[in-house]
C-alpha cells in the first residue's frame, strides 16, 4: 500500500513537540546536520522536495494564512473540556497556570458565530433557529416545517455516518464554552511525566499501525526524561535549542529524531492536498464565512478563497490514491481499522490532564480528522449542488476552524524549522 498510514498517528507527537518548544556524545558535524540530516530532497515515496515546500510555504501561504487565521471566524472555537475521560477515572488534573485555558465571556464572542455555531451560512443560521425549537438537534419536531425537518435529519445522518474520523465534541453541551485561541495560544505549559506518558502510551501502543522498532518519544522514565530543565522555569518565550536538540538530534535520539522532522512535511503535504480537493465546498455562492458582519466575512471569504486557489496552484502534491492500494477487500479493512483507531485517539483527547493541552489536541486531532474525511469525500464534493444545501457532503463549522487551525500549526512549525535551522548552524 506504498508508503501507508502507520506515519500518521505519529505525526501529531512530532507537530506538538515543535510547537511546544520543547542532550549524548557529540560528534564535529553541526547541530544543524545533526537535526536535518534526512530532512533534504525528495521525501521517499513523494515527488515533493523538502525544499520546494519550504519556500512555497515560508513566503506565500504562511503570512496570508496568519492574517486569515486572526479574524473572528477562526479565532473562536467551541470546545468541551470537561468531558470525563472514557478509559480511566485516575486522571491527575495539571494546577499550573500555564495548564488553564480562560473561555470567552458570552458578550466577547460574536453573535453570528454564538447563532450560527454549527453550521456556517446566514441560512443554514435562520434554519438552525427554526431547528432550536426541537430538543435535541437530531430530534424531529412535528411543529417544524416538513423543510426543515428533511433538512435536520439529513445533516443528522451525514453528522453520524462512518465518513467521520473523530468523535464529534458535544458542543450543545452546557459544559461547552468558546475559546479565543489567540488569547490561549499553544506553548509549552510544564504538563510532563507519568500522566503525560499514559497518554502518548496509549496512542503509540495501542492505537497506533507501527513498526516495533519505532521508539516511544516522550518516556519521561527513560534515562535523562524525567530531569528537570532550568529553560523552562525562565518563563521566557523564544526558541528552546537545548529541547530541539533533545527532540530532533540524530545522535541524541538513535536516528529518530531526523525521522520524526521528515514526518512532519508528510503532514504537511496531507492536509495541503486536502486543502486543495475541498476548494469547490468553499467556492460555493452561498458558502460564507458567517459571524453577522457582512463586509468582513465577504473579505474574510476572498482571502479564504485565495488561500485555496494558491494550494491548488502547488506543483507537487502527493497522489492520495497511492494510500490503501492493492487488495481492495484488505484496504477497505485497513481503512476502517485506521478509521477506528483514530477516532479512538480523539476520545483519549479527554483524558489529557492539562486543559491547554487537551484543548489544541483536540482540535488538531479534528482538524486531521477533517482532513481525512476530505481525502476519501472525493467523489462527493465532484457532486455537490452549486447552490443550496449540500446534504452528501458539508463541514461543520467546528470541522472548518479545526481544519485551518490544525494546518496552521504545521505551517507555523514548517516555518520555524526554517529558524532552528539558523540557530543550529554553528552549534556543535
Amino acid at each position: 500500500m506504498g508508503r501507508g498510514w502507520g506515519f500518521l498517528i505519529g505525526l501529531l507527537g512530532a507537530v506538538w513537540l515543535l510547537s511546544s518548544g520543547h542532550g549524548g556524545q557529540q560528534s564535529s558535524e553541526t547541530a544543524a546536520q545533526r537535526c536535518f540530516c534526512q530532512v533534504s530532497g525528495y521525501l521517499d515515496d513523494c515527488t515533493c522536495d523538502v525544499e520546494t515546500i519550504d519556500r512555497f510555504n515560508n513566503y506565500r501561504l504562511f503570512p496570508r494564512l496568519q492574517k486569515l487565521l486572526e479574524s473572528d471566524y477562526f479565532r473562536y472555537y467551541k470546545v468541551n473540556l470537561k468531558r470525563p475521560c472514557p478509559f480511566w477515572n485516575d486522571i491527575s488534573q495539571c494546577g499550573r497556570r500555564d495548564c488553564a485555558v480562560k473561555p470567552c465571556q458570552s458578550d466577547e464572542v460574536p453573535d453570528g458565530i454564538k447563532s450560527a455555531s454549527y453550521k456556517y451560512s446566514e441560512e443554514a443560521n435562520n434554519l438552525l433557529e427554526e431547528c432550536e425549537q426541537a430538543e435535541r438537534l437530531g430530534a424531529v419536531d412535528e411543529s417544524l416545517s416538513e423543510e426543515t425537518q428533511k433538512a435536520v435529519l439529513q445533516w443528522t445522518k451525514h453528522d453520524d455516518s462512518s465518513d467521520n474520523f473523530c468523535e464529534a465534541d458535544d458542543i450543545q453541551s452546557p459544559d461547552a464554552e468558546y475559546v479565543d485561541l489567540l488569547l490561549n495560544p499553544e506553548r509549552y505549559t510544564g504538563y510532563k511525566g507519568p500522566d503525560a506518558w499514559k497518554i502518548w502510551n496509549v496512542i503509540y501502543e495501542e492505537n497506533c499501525f507501527k513498526p516495533q522498532t519505532i521508539k516511544r518519544p516522550l518516556n519521561p522514565l527513560a534515562s535523562g526524561q524525567g530531569k528537570s530543565k532550568d529553560t523552562w522555569l525562565e518563563k521566557k518565550w523564544g526558541h528552546n535549542i537545548t529541547e530541539f536538540q533533545q527532540r530532533f538530534d540524530g545522535i541524541l535520539t538513535e536516528g529518530e529524531g531526523p525521522r520524526r522532522l521528515k514526518n512532519l512535511y508528510f503532514l504537511y503535504l496531507i492536509e495541503l492536498r486536502a486543502l486543495s480537493k475541498v476548494l469547490p465546498f468553499f467556492e460555493r455562492p452561498d458558502f460564507q464565512l458567517f459571524t453577522g458582519n457582512k463586509i468582513q466575512d465577504a473579505e474574510n471569504k476572498m482571502l479564504l478563497l485565495e488561500i485555496l486557489h494558491e494550494i491548488k496552484s502547488f506543483p507537487l502534491h502527493f497522489d492520495e490514491n497511492s494510500f490503501f492500494a492493492g487488495d481492495k477487500k484488505e484496504a477497505h479493512k485497513l481503512k476502517e481499522d485506521f478509521r477506528l483507531h483514530f477516532r479512538n485517539i480523539s476520545r483519549i483527547m479527554d483524558c489529557v490532564g492539562c486543559f491547554k493541552c487537551r484543548l489544541w489536541g483536540k482540535l488538531q486531532t479534528q482538524g486531521l480528522g477533517t482532513a481525512l474525511k476530505i481525502l476519501f469525500s472525493e467523489k462527493l464534493i465532484a457532486n455537490m449542488p452549486e447552490s443550496g444545501p449540500s446534504y452528501e457532503f458539508h463541514l461543520t463549522r467546528q470541522e472548518i476552524v479545526s481544519l485551518f487551525n490544525a494546518f496552521g500549526r504545521i505551517s507555523t512549525s514548517v516555518k520555524e524549522l526554517e529558524n532552528f535551522r539558523n540557530l543550529l548552524q554553528n552549534i556543535h
